[in-house]
């Protein structure tokens, strides 16, 4: 079975995005040592990624190439689009659906975001692990990391790593 991962950055605040989507406050934080946080470590062991259909297509308005071109995509949309290459559009179903991919074989599964995908597949128990960095910046508002959580669940801290930049990053396994 593999497991679900969310790996994310936030702000200290909780938000992983201004309220238009933009990103400038991380892509922009000081990073001297050009550390990747354990990205590509990371990156190498998933071969599924599920993505919310607004980062999907904040992703997609960025001036980058598709970054996920080895991975199979799930995007979870109301508005899903013509699927192609790996990309699969999910409008229905969607905790069954995730249950599934979950039940399959293979590498891990990287739950990219955002708030609402992350808060529905905690409720219902799908997150496994939960690696977050957190950016020492204040956002004061934006896009949450937890947006609507109704159900508690317990975490354990199973690594720790404070960066010279000062950003922190902590993987929590589910207890």
């Amino acid at each position: 079975m593999k497991k679900i991962k969310l790996y994310i950055a936030t702000s200290i605040d909780g938000y992983i995005a201004r309220n238009d989507g933009d990103l400038d406050w991380l892509t922009e934080y000081p990073n001297p040592e050009k550390t990747d946080y354990e990205y590509q470590s990371f990156f190498n062991s998933v071969d599924t990624v599920i993505i919310g259909g607004r980062t999907f297509r904040d992703i997609l308005c960025m001036d980058v190439v598709w970054p996920y071109k080895d991975k199979t995509t799930y995007v979870i949309s109301r508005n899903p689009s013509i699927q192609k290459d790996n990309i699969h559009f999910i409008s229905q179903n969607i905790v069954e659906t995730v249950s599934q991919l979950r039940e399959a074989e293979g590498k891990d599964i990287w739950l990219v975001g955002g708030g609402e995908i992350i808060s529905m597949l905690l409720n219902h128990d799908l997150i496994d692990e939960m690696i977050i960095i957190t950016i020492p910046f204040l956002l004061g508002n934006g896009i949450s990391l937890f947006s609507e959580i109704s159900k508690e669940s317990k975490w354990e801290a199973t690594a720790f790593q404070k960066y010279t930049n000062g950003v922190t990053q902590v993987h929590y396994k589910k207890k």
